[in-house]
């Protein structure tokens, strides 16, 4: 077992650290490139997600036509607007309805489901964030919850995918209204000393100001990333499955794998949610319209895109390529859970742990918290051992795999909306371990520089 260590540059520091895209990242943290994505970012819900399948039949192409169309004539609109209005608005009473019964039967379960105490990782200014780690029942829970509902014919997957536009002006509003409080509540009442401000309202708003925020005893990440975004994300799969069956007697092969893949992929991440606990999102991302917009908004749409096309484009698929897509996303979806594992317990045991059956290596990385030195252990052999992000591969995998059915569907113009997610993940997942790796660099000093030379990739082996 090879044991090395060196001095780590000391900082010490009682403020939170600033998530900043220019800091490492693919994109620049400006006030205009703030602005930028608050804009777009909505009117890309509603153009790719909503108004793409409703009026082109999921065709971007001509969904581009329509919006060319539109701006040159003067923004006249060409469809019916009461019929758009009816579609898209955010004062639906269903529309809420189904949101707010889904807030509070999350925030019910959130806290009052029994599970483990789960203490995260202490921060720099002496924090420990605790949790009730009850993911994985509340997951289970909330999944015969909503097929009990449907087989009590007190609910139709149909009306969720049929009232998909106003639940997403719903939820647009409710998140923009949500992310202005949470940046007041920073700002002028934090819930811990890990808050803070950037100079700047706009980057306040869009980055957070708090780190940890609480409000009545619920943390509000843990329920706007996983007990919201997450939990929607296999509810909304599962409803657009019934919507499928309801609406044509049946549930095509195409849908059966798309379902399948994503359903095994959010189950994993219930499963391993106190690893999610100690990510960047949890540690270092704040809490603003970055990390809780994109949660209450961006994740029920346009990471379920491809899943709702399938509702009204139905494709047989042979049974061998059935089995083999729905294998070979299992099969992603674990090798990127077992990197997550392998680290984990090495970690838990010190070091202790075998890594494919033989004594782990690592560097010892040193820091500096308060004037104490610290240590944490970088692991560079197993899965860690090929890239210093390998994990991100298999999930981009598993993206493609769940994707792919939307593929064999008759229209050849939904490619673009359909790969979407696979592309934008690797984007994600990129810019996040540049992010990852400037931090870690920062926070390790020459005891990064000595686990770089070790671990010599970032993400593929042998290229980059």
């Amino acid at each position: 077992m090879s044991r090395r260590s060196s001095s780590a540059k000391a900082e010490k520091s009682s403020k939170v650290e600033k998530t900043t895209w220019g800091s490492g990242g693919l994109f620049a943290n400006r006030d205009l490139g703030a602005i930028f994505l608050i804009l777009v970012t909505p009117l890309a819900v509603f153009g790719l997600f909503f108004l793409t399948n409703k009026y082109c039949n999921g065709s971007l192409k001509t969904f581009c036509e329509y919006l060319y169309v539109f701006i040159k004539s003067g923004f006249k609109i060409t469809v019916d607007k009461d019929e758009l209005w009816t579609a898209v608005t955010p004062f639906d009473p269903v529309a809420w309805k189904y949101i707010g019964m889904y807030m509070v039967f999350e925030l019910f379960l959130m806290k009052f489901v029994p599970g483990k105490e789960f203490k995260s990782t202490l921060t720099a200014t002496g924090h420990q964030p605790v949790y009730n780690a009850n993911g994985l029942q509340c997951y289970f829970i909330s999944i015969v919850t909503l097929v009990a509902l449907k087989y009590q014919n007190y609910f139709k997957g149909a009306d969720v995918y049929d009232k998909m536009g106003n639940m997403l002006s719903s939820m647009n509003l409710f998140a923009l209204c949500f992310c202005a409080f949470l940046t007041i509540k920073g700002l002028n009442f934090p819930s811990t000393k890990d808050s803070g401000a950037t100079g700047s309202y706009i980057q306040d708003f869009f980055w957070g100001t708090e780190l940890y925020p609480r409000i009545l005893g619920w943390d509000v990440k843990q329920f706007t990333n996983c007990r919201f975004g997450m939990m929607f994300w296999q509810l909304g799969i599962i409803c657009y499955a019934m919507a499928q069956y309801e609406n044509l007697g049946y549930i095509s092969s195409t849908m059966l794998v798309s379902v399948v893949v994503q359903s095994v992929y959010v189950a994993k991440f219930f499963l391993w949610e106190t690893g999610y606990f100690c990510s960047m999102d949890i540690q270092h991302d704040r809490a603003g319209y970055y990390i809780c917009w994109g949660c209450l908004v961006w994740v029920p749409s346009m990471y379920t895109v491809h899943t709702y096309y399938l509702v009204q484009h139905p494709e047989p698929l042979s049974l061998p390529l059935t089995v083999v897509l729905i294998v070979l996303g299992i099969l992603s979806v674990y090798i990127n859970y077992d990197c997550d594992r392998q680290r984990q317990e090495f970690r838990r045991t010190n070091g202790k742990s075998k890594i494919w059956g033989e004594a782990p290596t690592y560097v010892v990385g040193e820091y500096t918290v308060d004037g104490k030195v610290k240590t944490s252990l970088l692991l560079t052999s197993g899965w860690w051992g090929l890239a210093r992000h390998f994990h991100y591969i298999p999930e981009i995998l598993a993206s493609v795999f769940w994707c792919m059915p939307s593929l064999f569907a008759p229209n050849a113009d939904f490619f673009a909306v359909a790969i979407f997610y696979p592309i934008y993940l690797t984007l994600l997942l990129t810019d996040r371990a540049w992010r990852d790796d400037k931090r870690c660099a920062d926070k390790y000093g020459e005891s990064w520089k000595e686990y770089c030379k070790e671990v010599p990739y970032k993400i593929i082996p042998g290229i980059i």
